[in-house]
């Protein structure tokens, strides 16, 4: 057998990356705390726990500041580029939809998707670049190397795509980067393509599922059908997150403590109750799940400590292990429905009679969604919801007619949050079935203010409203058409006043926060600084929703309001230092510089306005700050940022 040259193959490729003064990490090395604990607590290469190591890796950011980790597996023999299936996907799944560690260990390409799929799992980034090199001596003893590169994202459900393959590392260096993450994102996948991963993903879900269920019955004493589905339930829950208002729980954050409120119960309902309570769901509901799971999560044998771990935190770390991969990459309808489908076997409805439990298929589903042509302006009510299933299937349908005939992206966003939100009703009588659907709805963007515990037959009274017709109407459909279009002017009405008041809402607290700013200062240099001698630069024009600072000659701005926030974020320079309250909802604050090394005076001023225009409440809080360009914007306001440090703050 040929020996292998990795070590050779190594050496060039790292002598490429350093030829581009790029900041290339090796096996050993640490790249940052989030990519190394995603590493560390991923299945191995092996099939073991933890211990995946890139030959080499790195992190990029292109020209709109997103970043890309980098994993880069070598491998010294001609024929270990990639393994892949009959369908030309990467072949790290075995024909029982079991992970294929053979092909992961021994062929390039397999391995560093395996360690994109670990980033995907156990962290914030969502697009990663999986490269694997391979090399051999020809004859004259000359090096032969190959290079593929691959795409692994949300998109593409981790499975990843192929990008191309390259005879070096050059699309990596600074000036080519660019151009090659413009290549990447023009990347796409036809429908039936998406087809083909969604259902491979369900068939891995199957087999995912079986084994936690066996896992945990053979392994775990005590728990009963309802205690692991409402564990899957928490869990899910716990895990999901909201950027800057509720962060995931990380199965570290579970110390098995015995005393009160720092027991690991404690500790996943105190994080499901804040992730509730942002999703603005009815009271009631709100405190029919959270004593739902209590019951499961805060009994005193789960919450037991032996041998240093309660049972809970061995079942949570189980259920985020085996299945927070599938929520983690994009998690969509069809994989939910699949889901919550597959729990409900656990339920053991089949052997009582008496419940009479029949769970639609989800092909079923999806199938009388079509016939019944539902499209964006559908509305649909399920008097027997079960676990949503056929809402989902209706969602799903509606979700996809409305991106195929909206284009304008604000009228799609605010179409989206009203199919979610406005357009679906479900009924369901028992409660246990009546937990799952409202989780899979939770998942699937809000909907779940409609799912209600109620019985369909009884729990209406029947009352007859008079509608009084639209003139000039000559058929049911006209009539209907009227009704819509009166429905749809005083809906947009109805969004523009929400507006309105949460800019005012807004403006109203900066103020009230202003004036107890101004009533505690303790200097006149603090009253200075709120009152900015007018100059050249600040008779400009500036936004209503921004106010505006000079700290030692350096202007500072600060957020008023979300609006604020993203004018701050999408108006700033690369070097400019932003800062925000550590791990809580706060004012946006921009140090416009280009300097490297700031006084730490005017660092911990600009730290004191971030809260200052935060919080009313007085206490010391932790300000993190970065430069601009290590901040990555979401959804609205919502950003994740890296590379940071931290100023703690007295207020009051």
């Amino acid at each position: 057998m040929a020996q292998s040259i990795e070590p050779n193959i190594a050496d060039l490729a790292n002598g490429w990356l350093k030829s581009y003064k790029l900041a290339y990490k090796l096996e050993q090395e640490s790249l940052n705390t989030e990519i190394d604990k995603a590493l560390l607590d991923y299945a191995s290469k092996n099939g073991g726990a933890g211990g995946n190591r890139p030959d080499a890796k790195l992190l990029l950011q292109d020209k709109n500041l997103d970043y890309y980790p980098i994993l880069i597996e070598y491998k010294g023999y001609k024929d270990k580029l990639k393994k892949l299936d009959a369908n030309g996907q990467v072949e790290n799944r075995t024909s029982k939809n079991e992970p294929n560690f053979k092909n992961i260990t021994s062929f390039a390409i397999n391995g560093a998707v395996h360690y994109a799929n670990a980033l995907l799992h156990h962290t914030s980034y969502t697009d990663i670049i999986a490269i694997g090199m391979t090399g051999y001596k020809d004859e004259a003893g000359k090096i032969q190397n190959e290079i593929g590169v691959y795409y692994v994202a949300k998109s593409n459900f981790g499975i990843g795509q192929k990008i191309g393959e390259f005879s070096d590392f050059s699309f990596l260096s600074p000036k080519n980067f660019d151009a090659f993450i413009e290549k990447v994102k023009a990347l796409s996948l036809s429908q039936e393509e998406i087809d083909k991963l969604k259902e491979q993903r369900e068939r891995e879900i199957d087999v995912s599922l079986v084994k936690l269920n066996n896992d945990i019955y053979q392994n775990e004493k005590g728990l009963g059908e309802n205690d692991r589905v409402y564990l899957v339930a928490a869990s899910i829950i716990a895990t999901i997150g909201i950027p800057n208002k509720v962060p995931v729980l990380d199965k570290s954050e579970l110390k098995s403590q015995t005393f009160v409120n720092g027991r690991d119960g404690d500790i996943i309902i105190g994080r499901i109750v804040a992730f509730l309570n942002e999703k603005n769901l009815p009271q009631d509901k709100k405190d029919l799940i959270i004593r739902t799971l209590s019951n499961t999560l805060l009994t005193e044998n789960i919450n037991k400590v032996e041998n240093g771990e309660s049972q809970l935190k061995r079942v949570f770390t189980k259920i985020v292990d085996d299945l927070g991969i599938y929520y983690k990459i994009g998690l969509t309808t069809d994989f939910t429905g699949k889901l919550f489908n597959e729990m409900y076997g656990w339920l053991g409805f089949s052997q009582d009679k008496l419940n009479d439990v029949v769970l639609t298929p989800s092909y079923v589903a999806t199938l009388l969604v079509k016939l019944a042509r539902v499209n964006k302006d559908s509305y649909v009510w399920d008097f027997a919801t079960g676990s949503a299933g056929l809402l989902v299937a209706a969602m799903n349908e509606m979700l996809n007619d409305a991106k195929n005939t909206i284009t304008s992206p604000e009228e799609l966003s605010q179409k989206e949050i009203a199919i979610k939100a406005e357009q679906l009703l479900g009924l369901e009588l028992l409660s246990s079935v009546y937990m799952l659907a409202i989780l899979n709805m939770i998942l699937m963007g809000d909907g779940s203010s409609n799912i209600l515990n109620k019985d369909s037959l009884s729990d209406f009274d029947g009352t007859i409203i008079h509608l009084e017709l639209p003139s000039g109407c000559s058929s049911a459909s006209g009539c209907a058409e009227s009704f819509f279009k009166r429905s749809k002017k005083a809906k947009q009405k109805a969004i523009g006043l929400h507006q309105e008041r949460g800019n005012l809402e807004a403006k109203i607290r900066h103020l009230e926060l202003f004036i107890q700013t101004v009533s505690e200062a303790s200097s006149p240099e603090e009253i200075a600084l709120l009152f900015p001698a007018k100059t050249p630069k600040s008779k400009l024009k500036t936004s209503d929703s921004i106010a505006e600072f000079w700290i030692e000659g350096v202007k500072v701005s600060l957020g008023k309001s979300e609006k604020g926030n993203i004018e701050l974020l999408k108006n700033s320079k690369a070097r400019d230092i932003w800062m925000h309250l550590k791990d809580r909802p706060s004012a946006h604050v921009l140090i416009s510089t280009d300097k490297q090394q700031l006084p730490e005076r005017l660092l911990e001023a600009a730290a004191k306005l971030c809260v200052d225009f935060s919080v009313f409440e007085k206490g010391r809080y932790l300000v993190d700050y970065t430069p601009r360009r290590e901040v990555k914007m979401g959804e609205g306001a919502n950003v994740l940022y890296t590379n940071f440090k931290t100023i703690n703050i007295q207020k009051g």
